[in-house]
């Protein structure tokens, strides 16, 4: 996807990497960076007949977990997003998830390594 600007950030770079490689993986992509009052989500897709919304992660590895990265704080503010995106085109009852996708670029160059984490966490939010 094109980005405005001469050179795309590293979360917009890692977002299209991630979103070509849902896409090898069979994943639709529906939106990249649906935004609504509550918040953004990277990348809202499908799988079949399920609905998944992707939490990117991208940068150089650090030590810990793409699921770690995303903390219970930023979960409870993607759940509200998505239930927001699911209210606003009538998709209640859809069978949805959240998957995480880690994104590391090395530090000299090279292509990226592409982790995805699919299930990450539901739409549950307690």
């Amino acid at each position: 996807m094109a980005h405005d600007g001469p050179v795309p950030s590293v979360g917009a770079h890692g977002e299209d990497v991630a979103a070509q490689a849902l896409k090898r993986r069979g994943y639709n992509i529906l939106e990249q960076n649906y935004r609504c009052p509550l918040g953004e989500l990277d990348l809202v897709a499908s799988e079949g007949k399920t609905l998944v919304f992707v939490e990117v992660k991208s940068g150089q590895a650090q030590g810990i977990s793409p699921r770690e990265r995303v903390d219970s704080r930023k979960r409870r503010k993607l759940i509200q997003v998505a239930m927001f995106y699911l209210k606003q085109r009538k998709m209640e009852g859809v069978s949805a998830r959240f998957d995480v996708v880690e994104v590391d670029f090395p530090a000299h160059g090279g292509s990226p390594r592409v982790e995805i984490i699919a299930n990450a966490f539901d739409l549950d939010l307690r």
